[in-house]
């Protein structure tokens, strides 16, 4: 079958292979794929998380064409999208019914593929913090797929949204999504801040850390920017207080927090933010435009063109 492997000697790691199509063990169902979409992260860091030839792809949406052997998960003909580390790129997928949602009927499969390692991940690192309601909360990266799920989903838990973005157009619709504040360039906000979801790292973090407020918590989510963070704690001392700082990870199985998600979708309280679709023989032009920083949001290749 035909798939997009990881490859170091590729444009940007990524090239199209012939590679065996996969055998799902009992407790996996197999998908047609349809749909599948991009993170910034996976394609940052493939050489830390991928082996040459290896499958790429987190999100990927279907159809089931073999039910789960165990009798698991949802029948033949259902339309599903899912969470896995590996091998949603390709025409087919085995994936463990765990982390697979049912997409109901009103949702399109692009946007259904556009929200699960990114939605999920920023359901999660909200749900950490705790009850936000009335609470002040910054969310550095806001313009990229985890930051504008996160922006949502705190605006509903009743947060006071700071969106820090890199540059002035990369706001743009984020006051729409729920966020009270938008800032470009900076982690400062205009006060104290209860939580930090950070999707940048580096000076930025820092930067972030210095604005919680006493009882406050920072939870590091990603690294889009590739630098060191160097924390003075000295300055974090001579404020007194007790402030927190957490590396942050997704934890599966996936299934229950994606269907949720979906059921957002399917009512309209979330918005997939999708900023870039195409054909997955585009793959070149995706990847530059995610990279780049020219994305809103997902970016989601459609295997049917």
């Amino acid at each position: 079958m035909k798939a997009l492997v990881y490859d170091s000697e590729a444009r940007h790691g990524v090239r199209f292979a012939e590679v065996n199509q996969p055998r799902p063990v009992p407790s996996e169902a197999l998908i047609r794929v349809e749909a599948a979409s991009l993170n910034f992260g996976e394609l940052a860091f493939a050489d830390r998380q991928l082996r040459p030839g290896q499958v790429f792809g987190k999100d990927a949406a279907g159809v089931v064409i073999e039910a789960a052997g165990d009798g698991s998960g949802p029948p033949v003909g259902s339309r599903v999208t899912s969470f896995a580390g590996t091998g949603g790129w390709a025409e087919l997928r085995a994936v463990h019914t765990g982390d697979l949602a049912i997409v109901p009927d009103r949702v399109d499969l692009a946007a259904a593929s556009a929200v699960p390692a990114a939605g999920v991940s920023a359901l999660q690192a909200v749900r950490r913090l705790g009850s936000v309601l009335g609470r002040r909360v910054l969310v550095t990266g806001a313009s990229g797929g985890v930051g504008r799920f996160a922006v949502q989903l705190a605006a509903k838990a009743g947060a006071h949204v700071i969106a820090a973005v890199g540059r002035p157009e990369r706001g743009h619709g984020l006051a729409d999504l729920g966020a009270s504040e938008v800032i470009s360039g900076t982690a400062v906000a205009s006060e104290a801040v209860f939580a930090v979801l950070d999707n940048v790292g580096g000076p930025l973090l820092a930067q972030a850390l210095e604005q919680l407020e006493d009882g406050g918590i920072a939870l590091s989510i990603g690294w889009a920017s590739r630098e060191p963070t160097v924390i003075d704690f000295e300055s974090l001392r001579m404020r007194g207080g007790r402030r927190r700082l957490e590396p942050f990870s997704v934890s599966g199985p996936f299934g229950a927090d994606t269907a949720y998600l979906m059921d957002l979708l399917r009512s309209g309280h979330l918005d997939p933010q999708i900023g870039w679709r195409g054909s997955w023989n585009q793959i070149d032009d995706a990847v530059e435009a995610l990279l780049g920083r020219r994305v809103l949001g997902k970016a989601v290749l459609d295997l049917a063109t």
